[in-house]
């Protein structure tokens, strides 16, 4: 199974890296280091869908792919 996409980027609003994974609706975390904002966003994905099962609500398929995985095919 493929997994859910997670972007990374560093805030200078923030001072520090969130990451966020585009096909879950507002799972987002963040970090002082890329590696701790990958290990939060990980936490999130796992209550968010944990939040929609209780919720009975849909959990999304992993879709999002970024615009340069197109351009290689």
């Amino acid at each position: 199974m493929k997994d859910y996409h997670i972007n990374i980027f560093y805030s200078e609003e923030d001072s520090g890296y969130i990451a966020d994974i585009p096909d879950l609706e507002y799972c987002s975390a963040f970090g002082e280091t890329p590696e701790e904002a990958l290990s939060q966003v990980e936490i999130a994905k796992e209550a968010w869908i944990e939040s929609a099962r209780q919720a009975g609500k849909p959990i999304p398929a992993p879709r999002y792919r970024p615009a340069i995985y197109h351009a290689l095919r």
